[in-house]
């Protein structure tokens, strides 16, 4: 009885060891071409088994259980990845030697610079985040990024805002409007590839990021590949030519590595008329090991860009000229001159300090960024107005004129436009220089200025308390003068300009010179004063089955503004130092996931987040006076998202359902109104204002052989407005005292009925299919067909407001404002579906040791017309004056439209050695 018993717990004994016995997988990896390690290769087993190969030598290991089935997933930066099935029975396995080969659609992010530069257009349309999104190797959001971007799609409806951007940790995210300012980096795509980005919620090592995610560019050039790269270009998009030249040592014996990297980008004008295009950028970048656990990192950066803007138009405009017509430019000495440019010249500099030892990694940085953002426009003074689209010089102003249409003056009006559709510079330099005028310019060309000085201060530390618990926390601190004026940049044959306001005939700087020369400033002068100190703690734990994370963050934010002129309208509130607006803020945030095995699984993440509202929504009139919009808040974040993640070995994909609630936003507009409570050029405040994004997502990339890839993507979103907002307008008193809307200079409007409508976020509906076929002989071809929809206009909240229903001349309500017909004139426009086709394709050869690649890309191949994007005009403020301006069916302030490029194409041949 005792041998059985005894024989028994032997055998269980030896199972339970082999069941717990651990075996090794281990291999090389190296560069197809030249057989040289790989730097920044990252290997990926199911259950959280993450390794990187030694960097020396390119060897690998992993410690991994018995009769279990693998995927191992090998990944690099510009390298196809790799999926590698294997079964460990009870030896060791070795792998060999496994090769990477470079990616040729490397190229694909030089083509989407080309988009990302459409950031340089209005505000209105500059919150894209396709510049986000081309690290990520996610089927959805790399579609999100080529394809879809072209049409200014947002992921889940998010702005750029909404994410973060760091530089070797430090954000550059803008204090002004929460955006990246893309351009700074323009023109770097060899030195600014190496970039990871977290999606979402998902933790980063870096910060704790935003409901978009974040993304970290590493400049550091002992991660680059060793050796030169020169590229041209040539495109009929934002720029017509580009050459770019990078050098990078690799890691020297003595510890030192360095990379250069220039490029020059150029175009007379872009696919838009006269959109003219000018930049160079220049980077260096210095690293020094001190030794194995302390290494220093330089970097500077100088992106200097100008650029020709364009305008949106009316549909009445496209009709008679076309989606690539621009009003902002005119001929001068056989030359385009475009009125509105825009330069931007940011330096920054950074230092970083880089620690690794034992379970410490701490990354210390501080960076100075200086530099001016202009943007050029003309002014007119006791002139008429020189925009060409200026609505009393269309035929739609004789059609809708309140005593009646008349055709024949249209008729005059729209062959004088088609006759002369530009900007005229002989005839303002003929208005400035008649002796009338006596040297006083009517008309001056000036530059709308933010000069800014930055200096951001960051320390984050990632510690691993065991091999499956980490922790990471870091602080920033932010300090930014902003110096904003008016600066006169040509007097157009003029001597002097007369700095009084047109309107009022009240003079902007009452304690400077009334006259204003070439290079002075005018108008308007303030600085604002902005820090911001940030902090954060995230806790992460993996085990084999599930893992989760807490995450949380505490912010103080402050702006000030200090008036340098004492403006006449404002005499006692616009110089000197304003009151300061002060906010404190948390977040936290938390993820879980549970893996059924290494194949499926999914994951629960959830946010509660405060935000301090961007300065530019702080400031009622920052121009003028010292005014902050009362009562301000916080905007508050609440979003959850839910996702299923599939990762067999042929098929892989991922289908997300998202939810997001913004509370307490606020917003500041501009415009000139005529309201039922009266006309002024007034500043509108929206208060109060709740958002709501919600809707799934779908990414789905099967590999039908070594050589064919099929793809479906698809997003369908619901974004509303989910409040009805206050709204209020300011506006100056010194007019004449029967012209004033409120003696106080402020006029509360009540709420604004916009619950329910949409937000104008882009398309809130897309679709994709793609095939990509690559040929063992390294070339490769790809198609994606694209369907977009559901987009709608922004609107104008003055227009829903009471005061619409209200007759300026009466001050009692129109008698046929009826719900039902304001409902009818005020319905939201929704914009026409968009179809695209898209083409890629490239090809590549090793010769004589060097590296040849070609890409072409042609985007809309069909070269379809499409609307982009567009927004009501405030103007037509109550219900008589806009319906009297709709009846004809071409509304003299008509909804007004950005139109997306046609049939493009972008080519780039690269050399690498």
């Amino acid at each position: 009885m005792v041998k059985p018993l005894v024989l028994s717990l032997f055998i269980f004994a030896s199972l339970q060891a082999r069941a717990q016995q651990k075996m090794e997988v281990y291999g090389v990896v190296l560069d197809y071409y030249n057989h040289e390690v790989v730097s920044g290769v990252q290997l990926e087993l199911p259950r959280n088994q993450v390794a990187n190969p030694d960097p020396i030598s390119g060897k690998f290991v992993f410690t991994v259980s018995p009769n279990v089935e693998y995927i191992l997933t090998i990944q690099a930066q510009d390298y196809i990845s790799k999926r590698i099935p294997f079964i460990v029975t009870d030896q060791a396995i070795d792998l060999g030697t496994i090769f990477l080969e470079r990616d040729i659609t490397y190229e694909k992010s030089n083509n989407l610079i080309t988009l990302t530069d459409s950031d340089l257009l209005e505000d209105e349309m500059s919150s894209i985040t396709s510049g986000m999104l081309q690290a990520s190797k996610d089927v959805f959001l790399n579609r999100a990024a080529f394809d879809f971007g072209q049409a200014f799609f947002r992921v889940r409806g998010y702005g750029s805002e909404n994410g973060q951007v760091l530089l070797n940790g430090i954000p550059m995210n803008k204090m002004i409007n929460g955006r990246p300012q893309w351009n700074n980096w323009g023109g770097l795509n060899d030195v600014t590839r190496n970039q990871e980005y977290t999606h979402g919620l998902q933790l980063s090592d870096h910060t704790f990021g935003g409901i978009l995610g974040s993304t970290n560019i590493n400049t550091r050039p002992s991660g680059f590949r060793k050796g030169t790269r020169i590229s041209s270009s040539a495109s009929n998009r934002t720029y017509a030519g580009r050459l770019m030249a990078t050098y990078s040592s690799g890691r020297g014996q003595n510890g030192l590595s360095y990379s250069v990297s220039a490029s020059r980008r150029w175009a007379k004008e872009g696919y838009i008329d006269g959109t003219l295009y000018d930049a160079y950028s220049l980077f260096g970048a210095v690293e020094y090991t001190v030794d194995q656990n302390n290494s220093l990192l330089f970097t500077g950066m100088m992106t200097p860009n100008r650029r020709g803007r364009s305008s949106a138009i009316t549909e009445e405009v496209f009709n008679l000229k076309g989606a690539k017509y621009n009003p902002y430019w005119g001929i001068q000495d056989d030359e385009i001159r475009n009125a509105r440019e825009r330069k931007v010249a940011e330096p920054i500099l950074m230092l970083n300090h880089f620690y690794s030892a034992g379970k410490w990694d701490v990354n210390t940085g501080i960076s100075y960024q200086f530099g001016t953002d202009a943007r050029s426009r003309l002014g007119y003074y006791n002139a008429p107005n020189p925009d060409p689209t200026y609505y009393r010089y269309l035929p739609s102003f004789y059609i809708n004129s309140p005593i009646g249409a008349n055709f024949v003056s249209a008729n005059m009006a729209k062959d004088g436009f088609l006759k002369n559709p530009q900007l005229n510079w002989n005839r303002l330099y003929k208005a400035n220089t008649t002796p009338t005028m006596e040297g006083k310019s009517s008309y001056l060309l000036y530059d709308d200025t933010l000069k800014e000085v930055q200096l951001s201060i960051n320390s984050v530390a990632n510690f691993r308390i065991s091999p499956s618990m980490k922790m990471d926390f870091g602080g920033t601190f932010r300090d930014v003068e902003s110096d904003n004026y008016a600066q006169i940049k040509d007097l157009l044959g003029g001597d002097f300009h007369e700095d009084v306001n047109r309107f009022s005939n009240t003079l902007n700087d009452v304690e400077g010179n009334v006259l204003k020369a070439e290079g002075d400033k005018f108008n308007y002068w303030y600085k604002i004063n902005s820090q911001v100190l940030s902090l954060f703690s995230q806790f992460s734990i993996t085990r084999n089955k599930w893992e989760g994370f807490l995450a949380g963050n505490y912010s103080t934010t402050s702006y000030q503004r200090e008036g340098l002129y004492r403006n006449e309208r404002y005499n006692e509130n616009s110089m000197g130092k304003g009151e300061k607006a002060e906010f404190s803020n948390f977040g936290a945030k938390g993820g879980y996931t549970y893996k059924f095995n290494g194949r499926h699984w999914i994951s629960l993440s959830g946010a509660y987040i405060m935000k301090a509202p961007v300065y530019q929504n702080v400031f009622i009139n920052p121009r003028e006076n010292n005014d902050i919009v009362p009562n301000l808040q916080s905007e508050k974040i609440n979003t959850v998202d839910i996702n299923y993640y599939l990762r067999m070995l042929k098929l892989t994909g991922r289908v997300t359902g998202f939810y997001s609630r913004f509370q307490n936003t606020t917003d500041i507009n501009f415009f000139y109104v005529d309201a039922g409570v009266g006309s002024d050029f007034v500043q509108e405040v929206v208060s109060d204002l709740d958002k709501l994004h919600m809707g799934a997502e779908l990414g789905l990339e099967y590999q039908v052989s070594s050589s064919v890839n099929l793809t479906a993507v698809a997003a369908v979103g619901k974004y509303l407005y989910a409040s009805d907002p206050m709204v209020t307008i300011n506006f100056d008193t010194s007019g004449a005292e029967d012209e004033i809307i409120d003696p106080l200079g402020i006029s509360n409007l009540g709420v604004s009925k916009i619950k329910g409508l949409k937000l104008s976020q882009g398309p809130q509906l897309a679709y994709a299919l793609g095939v990509e076929y690559r040929d063992p002989k390294y070339w490769w071809i790809g198609a994606t067909t694209n369907y977009l929809g559901n987009k709608y206009a922004g609107i104008s909240t003055i227009t829903r407001t009471a005061s619409f229903y209200i007759d300026p001349d009466t001050g009692s309500q129109f008698p046929n404002a009826t719900e039902d017909n304001v409902q009818k004139l005020l319905r939201q426009q929704e914009l026409d579906d968009i179809y695209l086709l898209n083409i890629v394709g490239g090809k590549s050869w090793l010769k004589g040791g060097k590296y040849i690649g070609v890409f072409v890309s042609v985007n809309n191949i069909f070269d379809l017309s499409y609307r982009t994007g567009g927004y009501e005009q405030s103007r037509n403020g109550n219900f008589g004056q806009l319906l009297q301006d709709s009846l004809s069916g071409s509304p003299s302030f008509a909804p007004k439209y950005w139109y997306g490029y046609g049939r493009t194409y972008f080519i780039n041949l690269a050399v690498s050695f």
